[in-house]
């Protein structure tokens, strides 16, 4: 279990340092750096698969027409939330993509109750008051909603949704989305570089290299995360998951620069303090089920 949970760190930490990667690359276009994240994973994955050789049960599991389309929606949502999360970073908007991490897992709530038909608990219901009180004030605050934080949400948590009904494991299943997505993206990489407007090649050698890296960013937390969730609980999960937005908020503050004001501070504190009753009531609701399912064992004397 402590390798799980050291991998479940490293995997969070690796995605809440991600501000740092893509701002050395700001002077690549976002849609750019899109299509090579995609491409770049999408051939990294091929090479994991064939190293493991499991090529050919991926094709075997990924050619039938249903299965296509679900990952084409898995893979557009996920190219959406990947996307508006590269733009927003380089534009200075890091605290703002912070909040929509913290947001998404409330959010994923509320989409199993509407789609689902899940059934919440009183203590989670207030969380989910308190953050919907929080995104309305943020609201009222910029006179807007702040759209770059609820677009990450809302992405995220649909593509969530989706992988939840999805047939294959999470290698497989992000291999077909970005296999999916890699001619189009790899056709407008090409038009990009006809038309003189193609960063990859035309800059330094390291923001060259970062660029071809991001299949590997992409890939490795990916793994270590499939690797972790095996092995430890799943209220550990939801408690390690905060580690991304928190880092991502730290760095937009102390590294970047980014405001945060005090009026701003009452917004994020209410999600804040609903994450907190959420997994706090999910903790100790998995802890007191654990314990009935142990004393019906000892009562049966198993």
């Amino acid at each position: 279990m402590r390798k799980g949970v050291w991998l479940g760190i490293g995997a969070y930490a690796a995605w809440g340092l991600f501000p740092i990667y893509w701002k050395w690359l700001h002077d690549v276009p976002a849609l750019q750096l899109l299509a090579h994240r995609i491409v770049w994973s999408f051939l990294l994955l091929t090479v994991v698969l064939l190293v493991l050789q499991q090529w050919p049960a991926f094709r075997a599991s990924a050619g039938h027409g249903r299965i296509i389309r679900i990952y084409l929606i898995a893979g557009l949502l996920l190219s959406i939330n990947w996307l508006t999360y590269v733009w927003a970073v380089n534009a200075g908007f890091i605290v703002e993509t912070s909040l929509g991490y913290f947001i998404n897992p409330l959010l994923s709530v509320l989409l199993g109750v509407f789609i689902l038909h899940e059934r919440l608990r009183r203590m989670q219901w207030i969380a989910v008051g308190l953050a919907a009180a929080g995104v309305t004030y943020l609201t009222l605050l910029y006179g807007s909603p702040p759209w770059i934080a609820l677009t990450l949400a809302f992405s995220f948590g649909l593509y969530g949704l989706v992988k939840k009904t999805a047939p294959l494991g999470s290698l497989h299943g992000l291999t077909l989305e970005t296999a999916i997505l890699f001619v189009p993206m790899l056709c407008y990489l090409i038009f990009a570089e006809v038309s003189g407007q193609g960063a990859f090649l035309h800059t330094d050698a390291l923001s060259t290299l970062l660029i071809i890296g991001a299949g590997l960013v992409t890939v490795v937390p990916l793994l270590m995360f499939a690797s972790a969730v095996r092995s430890i609980p799943l209220s550990l999960v939801g408690i390690l998951q905060y580690i991304a937005p928190t880092l991502q908020f730290l760095i937009g503050v102390l590294i970047f620069g980014e405001a945060f004001t005090p009026t701003q501070f009452v917004g994020f504190g209410l999600v804040w303090l609903a994450l907190i009753i959420f997994t706090a009531e999910n903790f100790w609701t998995r802890r007191r089920a654990a314990l009935i399912a142990d004393r019906i064992r000892l009562a049966r004397g198993e």
